[in-house]
């Protein structure tokens, strides 16, 4: 056979040309795979060296916040006019230490002077009264027993009497006439002698009682004339306990009121540190909790004596006492930045805290891809957070970035370019 005749085979395998119609195929795969997948998402494009980016962690979660505490002293006494007056000596200025007793302000008040002078008349007329009725009491009495005396000695004069004319009335010497006068006679005088005992015992009785119900008026106005004079000593406000004497407000020659208050005395004894709280934390602080600060290289501590439950402004307030050591140099008014234990340290999946949270509230961020090279939206779920992170319950794991910066400037774009 020819040359010319023998039969060409065709090649097996790919070739060439397969190859590049395959992978064009892929690509216009890939690109409308991208064109659709990116279908109604808006993008913004970003200066990464403008944002944050922070990465993902597990570790120890420290379930605690951070909060502002002023010292204060343990307690404050507070100084009020037990009684009304105008101001005439101050003798101790504000700052100074005092002793219990110590007089801090004299006041003048004339009215209560007249009140002794007006209650002293009184007792002095109730006092004569008294004596009056005493000697009134006595003289009578006297004349009771002298009264008794005379009617005894007439009932024997008339028993005799009567016992003689019944001697002679029974030998018929006399009539029967002068027998029953005599008898009548004695007879009366017995009751005469019952009426006067019983006049005798029914006056004593009135004048013992009267002299009672004068000597209980003269205990009750001795007693209200000692309550005027302890409101005349009121007069001198004293400091109560000893302290350090806070603020005065008392100037001489200034009018006050009873019961007004014009100054305190802080017990020093011992200090306590008062401190402001958002009301988001009002359920879960409450006494007994645990807290830290550091000063001059060394840590404090802490515990919640007492919660107050009323909100003002957002806040409310608590107060805390040391445990332990306090530092040497202690004031009252000073600031302490205290961590305060709201919980048991936990593990779990924690972000850096971050300007983001203003904007999304946590319910969700942006997450970096592997690449770095852009951002998505992601919904997560967070729940409790510390002055350094926020610990994620959902939508976040280990390793991944997440801006965390303020979102302010991102509008409502579903993903991040970075430049």
């Amino acid at each position: 056979m020819d040359n010319m005749d023998r039969k060409i085979e065709k090649k097996k395998g790919l070739q060439r040309k397969h190859i590049i119609w395959i992978a064009g195929g892929v690509l216009f795969l890939f690109l409308l795979f991208q064109i659709f997948r990116n279908a109604g998402t808006r993008s913004l494009k970003v200066d990464s060296d403008k944002i944050t980016i922070s990465e993902v962690t597990r570790g120890q979660f420290n379930d605690y916040i951070r909060v502002t505490g002023q010292v204060e002293p343990i307690s404050t006494i507070y100084l009020d006019a037990e009684e009304g007056g105008r101001v005439t000596e101050r003798l101790i200025e504000e700052g100074a230490m005092v002793k219990a007793g110590d007089v801090i302000v004299r006041l003048e008040n004339n009215t209560l002077y007249q009140d002794i002078m007006s209650s002293e008349s009184n007792l002095a007329q109730k006092e004569n009264m008294l004596r009056q009725t005493r000697m009134n009491f006595e003289n009578q009495m006297i004349e009771t027993r002298r009264r008794l005396l005379q009617t005894h000695y007439d009932i024997q004069k008339k028993q005799r009497n009567f016992e003689q004319q019944q001697s002679l009335y029974n030998d018929k010497l006399v009539a029967r006439e002068a027998f029953l006068q005599a008898k009548e006679d004695y007879e009366y005088s017995l009751q005469e002698q019952k009426i006067n005992r019983q006049k005798a015992q029914n006056d004593s009785l009135i004048m013992v009682t009267e002299m009672q119900q004068l000597e209980s008026d003269l205990v009750k106005m001795r007693m209200t004339l000692q309550l005027v004079y302890e409101r005349l000593e009121n007069l001198n406000v004293k400091a109560p306990v000893d302290g350090q004497l806070g603020m005065l407000d008392a100037e001489i020659g200034q009018s006050i009121g009873r019961g007004t208050r014009i100054g305190q005395i802080n017990v020093l004894t011992n200090y306590k540190v008062q401190a402001m709280i958002d009301e988001h934390y009002i359920d879960r602080v409450r006494h007994g909790l645990a807290g830290t600060f550091d000063r001059q290289e060394q840590k404090y501590n802490l515990t919640v004596r007492k919660v107050y439950p009323e909100v003002r402004q957002g806040q409310f307030r608590i107060d805390m006492v040391f445990d332990g050591d306090k530092p040497e140099n202690i004031r009252t008014g000073q600031t302490y930045y205290i961590n305060l234990e709201l919980g048991q340290p936990q593990d779990a999946i924690m972000l850096p805290r971050g300007g983001f949270f203003q904007t999304t509230g946590g319910q969700w961020v942006y997450v970096l891809d592997k690449s770095g090279s852009y951002a998505t939206k992601r919904n997560i779920r967070i729940g409790k957070q510390n002055p350094q992170f926020y610990e994620v319950l959902e939508g976040l794991s280990p390793g991944e970035r997440v801006i965390t910066s303020g979102y302010e400037n991102f509008g409502d774009n579903d993903k991040l370019i970075l430049n």
